[in-house]
């Protein structure tokens, strides 16, 4: 799969008559390390353009698992409208595989190889949204608890609070917010300054994340 993987990158890079190279993610570990039938996707960062960011989806097919390539220098600003667009056009296709994911590919230095992160029911919530301006009531019901009593919780990650602490830290930062007795949803809250390595690092280390009462919402919030 490796191989294969290897010449999809090269057929596209240089047949658009020039080299680009991607900055891969990386992970300590990844549960899923290979897909099979994939299509390909990439969000280019242009090193002479800070702000600039270039998606090349000229290879994806709507019936495949979509492998998407995004170079970790980019921020959620750059990326996330990027990634709602190739959700939407999937979700929207005529031609449908309700058997096929969307997967964000990583470098997962244990292997030493490609590992992948799924986000095809991830929604992500951008429309200039404040961690304040979100309500409880708005989701109540969203996830499949038949239980009276939800408990919620929010764990916001700042890309300023990142500076400050390490990042090995960033999973029992988290943690230290859930609340632990009861049904739990959890609201994930992302600084749209938040580097793409750094959003891959927390979703990795929360993968991890090993508890009977906390459940991860769905709704990921892109905040100001």
């Amino acid at each position: 799969m490796k191989y294969i993987f290897f010449l999809i990158i090269l057929s596209i890079f240089f047949s658009c008559g020039k080299e680009k190279v991607i900055l891969l993610p990386e992970i300590d570990h990844s549960e899923i390390s290979e897909i099979k039938d994939v299509s390909p996707a990439y969000l280019f960062y242009d090193e002479t353009k800070a702000d600039s960011v270039e998606l090349n989806r000229k290879n994806l097919i709507s019936t495949t698992n979509w492998l998407v390539n995004v170079d970790k220098r980019l921020t959620l600003k750059q990326v996330i409208p990027h990634i709602k667009f190739l959700q939407e056009k999937k979700k929207n296709s005529s031609h449908k595989n309700e058997n096929a994911k969307n997967y964000f590919t990583c470098n997962d230095i244990s292997r030493k190889n490609l590992g992948f992160i799924e986000f095809t029911d991830v929604i992500f919530k951008s429309d200039n949204l404040k961690p304040k301006q979100v309500s409880y009531d708005e989701y109540i019901g969203i996830t499949a608890y038949s239980s009276d009593s939800l408990n919620f919780s929010y764990s916001t990650i700042d890309s300023t609070k990142l500076d400050r602490f390490h990042k090995k830290n960033i999973l029992k930062g988290i943690k230290s917010n859930l609340i632990k007795d009861g049904n739990v949803i959890t609201f994930l809250m992302f600084d749209k300054n938040l580097k793409f390595q750094d959003y891959i690092t927390i979703k990795s280390k929360l993968s991890q994340l090993d508890s009977k009462n906390i459940t991860i919402s769905k709704d990921e919030f892109i905040f100001n």
